[in-house]
C-alpha cells in the first residue's frame, strides 16, 4: 500500500513552513527495509530525477503486489537548501546559515544504543537484531534539535536507522557514475556496483565526518565491538549512490539509474520478480584513502588534459595551470596523477585557487596520496 506523509521541520524563523515528502510503501516486518533519500545536497538535480523515476517503478510495483518489505523513498531531503539562492545560482551543498556542508555531522547514537543494550542481548541472532533494531530507533528518537538544520537530520536519521538498506542519492559537480560504501556493507553491495555500473566504487572505514550513510551503518559496527561474544550480522549496507554531474539531468539516464536499483532490491527481497542477470562490474571496488585528489598550489586557469571517465597512471599529465596575465612563452604550472586509477570526478570551476582540489582519481594504494590535507570538499 502506497502512503504519503509530509513531516514539518520545525520553524527556523516565524513566517516559514517547510516539510518533507515521505512515501511509504509495503508493510514494516514484512520483509528487509529499504530507505531511499535524494539530494541532501540540494542541489544534485540527477538525483531527484533518478528518485522521481524510482517511485513511478514502485507504485507501479505495488499495484501489482510485488512489494515485498518495506520501502520508503524521500524524493528530496533537504528543503532549507532548496531554498537557498544567491543571484540566481542554487547553493545547495552547504548550510548558508553557518551549519557547514549538509551531507556532515549527523548525530552518532551508537553510545546511546550500546548502553540501552546492556544485559539483553543473547544467542538468538535473529532476536539481537530485532533488539538493536529498536534500540537504533529509540536512541534516534531521544534526538533534539533546536536548530532547523539540526532537526532535519535528526528527521532524516529517524526514517532511515532501522533500515536494512540504506541508498543515498547523490551527483558529483562534474562526474561519472560512482558508489561510496562502508567496509562492513561490502562485498554484500556488489551486485548493486555492477548493476548501477559504477566506474568507481569506494570503500570507507568510517571518518567521513558524520555522513548519512556512516551514521546509518556505523553503529552497528560499534555495537558488535562492544558485544564481540554475541552472534550479530551487520545490518545495514549503506551506500551513497553519485549520479555523475550536476548537469546530467536526462529522463533517459534517470530512468536507468532508477531500474538499477529495482533489480537491486529484487535480489535483496524487497520486491518479487525477476532482476535479470547482473551486468559485469566496471571497476573493483577500491579504498577511498587511496584517492588522489589533485590540488592546485597556484592561481590560474585549469586546462583539464584527461577526460572523466579516463584511466591514467602514476606520473601522467592530467592538469596544468595557465597564468592568463603571463607571456605565451612563460611553462605552464604542470600537475600529475600520484596514483594509476580512474578519473570519476572535477569541479566545474575552471579557476585554480591554492589549495584546492578540482580533480578525483580512485587509485588503490593510500600510501601513493597521504597528504594530510584533510576534505577536500567540507
Amino acid at each position: 500500500m502506497h502512503q504519503v506523509e509530509e513531516i514539518e521541520i520545525p520553524q527556523g524563523s516565524f513566517g516559514t513552513t517547510r516539510w518533507l515528502p515521505v512515501h511509504r510503501f509495503g508493510e514494516p516486518s514484512a520483509g528487509p527495509k529499504i530507505y531511499v533519500q535524494a539530494a541532501l545536497h540540494a542541489d544534485e538535480t540527477p538525483a531527484m530525477l533518478v528518485a522521481h523515476h524510482l517511485l513511478h517503478r514502485l507504485v507501479e510495483a505495488d499495484d501489482a503486489g510485488q512489494i515485498a518489505g518495506e520501502i520508503v523513498v524521500v524524493p528530496f531531503a533537504n528543503p532549507l537548501g532548496l531554498s537557498q539562492r544567491m543571484l540566481n545560482m542554487h547553493i545547495g551543498r552547504g548550510d548558508l546559515a553557518g551549519g557547514g556542508n549538509f551531507n556532515r555531522n549527523f548525530p552518532d547514537v551508537s553510545s546511546a544504543a550500546i548502553a540501552s543494550l546492556k544485559g539483553l542481548l543473547g544467542k538468538d541472532a535473529r532476536e539481537n537484531d530485532r533488539l538493536v533494531r529498536t534500540a537504533l530507533r529509540e536512541s534516534t528518537r531521544a534526538l533534539r534539535g533546536y536548530l532547523e538544520l539540526d532537526a532535519l537530520r535528526a528527521t532524516l536519521l529517524g526514517l532511515a536507522i532501522d533500515a536494512n538498506i540504506v541508498l543515498d542519492l547523490h551527483c558529483h559537480f562534474e562526474g561519472v557514475t560512482y558508489l561510496y560504501c562502508n567496509d562492513a556493507g561490502w562485498p554484500a553491495a556488489a551486485a548493486l556496483s555492477a548493476q548501477a555500473q559504477s566506474v568507481a566504487t569506494l570503500l570507507s572505514t568510517g571518518g567521513a565526518g558524520g555522513s548519512f550513510d556512516e551514521a546509518c551503518d556505523l553503529p552497528w559496527v560499534r555495537i558488535k565491538e562492544a558485544y564481540p561474544d554475541v552472534p550479530l550480522a551487520h545490518g545495514c549496507i549503506a551506500v551513497t549512490m553519485e549520479y555523475r554531474g550536476q548537469a546530467d539531468v536526462s529522463d533517459d539516464l534517470a530512468a536507468f539509474d532508477a531500474d538499477a536499483i529495482i533489480r537491486f532490491l529484487q535480489r535483496s527481497g524487497a520486491i518479487t520478480g525477476d532482476p535479470g542477470e547482473i551486468p559485469d562490474a566496471l571497476c573493483d571496488a577500491t579504498p577511498v584513502d587511496a584517492v588522489d585528489h589533485v590540488r592546485a598550489f597556484t592561481p590560474g586557469i585549469i586546462v583539464h588534459k584527461v577526460a572523466l571517465g579516463e584511466s591514467v597512471v602514476e606520473g601522467q599529465i592530467v592538469a596544468e595551470i595557465v597564468s592568463p596575465e603571463a607571456p605565451l612563452s612563460t611553462p605552464r604550472t604542470i600537475l600529475r596523477s600520484r596514483t594509476d586509477g580512474v578519473v570519476f570526478g572535477r569541479l566545474f570551476s575552471r579557476i585554480a585557487r591554492p589549495g584546492t582540489a578540482f580533480l578525483s582519481i580512485a587509485g588503490q594504494d593510500p600510501a601513493k596520496v597521504k597528504d594530510g590535507l584533510g576534505d577536500p570538499y567540507p
